[in-house]
């Protein structure tokens, strides 16, 4: 026998109006167990299902019992009994358990168990009862069908439980006959005449009890059997006794509890085909959305992600723009500096101009006072000449002058001519400055132009900041409420797939008392 272990000793108390039901093909294999039987189990669907039942058997449980249980079933019939599982943490749970055969064509083709909570004090005499047969204290009591009786000699103390209804009845019409037959035999005149009351009393107990046999225990037999059909999910076959007694009226109350399941197990089919179909197709519905609601908020997350760069770039640019707009209007303003410098050279160029036109008129008194000088000289040094000797030291001064005269006349000339070519110098360089100052101010007048530009493109592009600020917090709002959508399809979907999954199971519940087919 399989040992589960380890085991830790505590009870698992489960809700009291749980129902728990699996279902295992001939060889005890799970094929189907609801909810609550895998809740309580604590293992899951998968680790459940394709795998022996005896997975949630406890080491405490003797082999009596499950010799028992598969003997009744292997019998035709259910088996009912306390029994303690153990779940996957080690745990143990008490349950009456419920095992009906699934039978089709005389062949068994499964085995349905339901379960539901025992009394405390069921489980504890359970629980005793267990012990003594682990123990090997249990001699002289067995199980039989589910129930604790006595076997061997002391088989008899059991009679009343183990007794079928023939036996039962054949025993009633024996003890009605016999004080009859007692009776007859104590008051017969002589031997012939017990032997024909004897006779008599046995012929009224063969024919009561054939009668009993006939009208009682062939009928239950019947409605056992059609009860029996009916648990294991065979609804196929009808019975009437044609009978308006309690045994007919019981009867018809099992065919009438067959239909109704059957009804129920056909309505609840259709509609779980019906419901498997539409929650299959919801789900696909909602994997198709899900998976382009998911592509949706990917691409407005990227486009999101774009935005900001966009508008990262956009603010860039227009610090940017902002900064060489500031830069243009100190350059304006320098170059406008620049140009009133430049008119400064202008005015000071002229000014020199001027200065050079007047020592060029001064240079040209020096050369004709040094002409002058010249003929003065000239003149003293004739007079000299004709004084003779007493002339003759001023002729020499007069010579002295009019070399000082011709010094000064050439030297006047070559300042003439400096100041000539310096004038001309100055004339060319104030024409320069004159175009250097007109370069200027066209320079002054482009850069004052380049800054209004760059001021226009500032403004236009904190404009364009704003608007993509606000375009990039529509595209955040939108990829929030994307994001949202996403999630609830999610959860639809999750939904849908629940239903489905929910009306599988509803389907595999139903099938487990539906006819093999």
């Amino acid at each position: 026998m399989r040992l589960n272990l380890p085991v830790t000793g505590k009870e698992y108390a489960f809700a009291a109006d749980a129902t728990l039901m699996s279902k295992t093909d001939p060889k005890g294999r799970i094929q189907y167990a609801n909810a609550a039987f895998i809740d309580v189990s604590g293992f899951t669907r998968d680790e459940l299902f394709g795998k022996a039942h005896n997975i949630v058997r406890h080491p405490d449980m003797p082999p009596e019992a499950y010799a028992d249980l598969w003997q009744t079933l292997k019998d035709g019939h259910s088996w009912t009994a306390l029994v303690k599982n153990r779940r996957k943490d080690g745990d143990h749970y008490w349950v009456r358990a419920n095992v009906t055969p699934v039978v089709r064509g005389g062949q068994h083709v499964a085995y349905i168990s339901v379960r539901t909570r025992p009394s405390a004090q069921d489980t504890d005499a359970a629980e005793a009862l267990y012990r003594r047969m682990r123990e090997g204290r249990a001699r002289g009591i067995g199980l039989r069908r589910g129930i604790a009786v006595y076997k061997g000699l002391w088989a008899w103390r059991s009679f009343f439980a183990t007794a079928s209804v023939a036996t039962r009845t054949w025993l009633g019409c024996a003890l009605a006959a016999l004080p009859a037959a007692a009776a007859a035999l104590a008051l017969a005149p002589s031997l012939p005449a017990a032997a024909a009351l004897g006779g008599a009393a046995l012929a009224g107990w063969l024919a009561g009890g054939w009668l009993l046999q006939r009208q009682i225990v062939a009928p239950l037999r019947l409605v056992a059997r059609k009860a029996q059909e009916v648990a294991s999910g065979d609804t196929s076959q009808q019975f009437e006794l044609g009978r308006l007694d309690d045994i007919g009226m019981l009867l018809r109350s099992v065919n009438q509890a067959g239909l109704n399941l059957r009804s129920l197990l056909d309505d609840v089919s259709s509609q779980v085909g019906g419901l498997s179909s539409a929650s299959g197709e919801i789900a696909a519905g909602s994997d198709h959305l899900s998976s382009r609601t998911e592509q949706a908020a990917a691409s407005l997350e990227q486009t999101a992600a774009s935005m900001e760069q966009m508008t990262g770039s956009v603010r860039q640019s227009a610090d940017s723009a902002r900064a060489a707009s500031e830069i243009a209007s100190g350059a304006c303003t320098a170059a406008a500096e620049g140009g009133q410098v430049v008119g400064g050279f202008v005015a000071t160029m002229d000014e020199i101009s001027r200065s050079s036109q007047r020592i060029a008129d001064i240079t040209s008194q020096i050369d004709a006072i040094a002409f002058q000088t010249n003929l003065l000289a000239l003149n003293a040094a004739v007079e000299a000449a004709r004084a003779g000797e007493h002339g003759r030291g001023f002729a020499v001064v007069a010579g002295e002058v009019r070399a000082l005269a011709q010094r000064a006349a050439g030297a006047a000339r070559e300042i003439k001519g400096l100041v000539g070519a310096s004038a001309q110098s100055v004339q060319a360089g104030s024409r320069q400055v004159e175009s250097a100052g007109a370069a200027m101010e066209r320079i002054v007048q482009q850069v004052r132009r380049v800054g209004e530009l760059i001021a226009e493109i500032s403004h236009a592009a904190s404009e364009q900041s704003q608007g993509l600020g606000q375009v990039n917090a529509a595209v955040g709002e939108l990829d929030r409420v994307t994001q949202q959508n996403a999630a609830l399809v999610e959860q639809s979907a999750a939904a849908a797939g629940c239903l489905r999954t929910q009306a599988t199971v509803l389907g595999d519940a139903v099938q487990a008392f539906r006819e093999a087919r």
